[in-house]
């Protein structure tokens, strides 16, 4: 079965499925897989040294609300 194409392009947006600022549902969504898989990546991420924080920070000022 194939899907047909949205006439509109997916854009990058916070979700309203929000747990600090939505922008891991936000990317979780754009991607097309669960919200908590995202979650639980950033968190294990931040046993890495790098810049996580910052980006998500970053992501948050840069990322409009969804709208929905």
């Amino acid at each position: 079965m194939t899907s047909i194409p949205s006439s509109q392009p997916k854009r990058l947006v916070r979700s309203q499925d929000r747990w600090i600022g939505g922008v891991a549902g936000g990317v979780a969504d754009y991607v097309g897989i669960d919200p908590m898989v995202v979650r639980a990546l950033f968190v294990a991420s931040l046993l890495l040294p790098g810049p996580q924080v910052l980006i998500y920070l970053i992501l948050w000022l840069v990322m409009p609300n969804s709208g929905a």
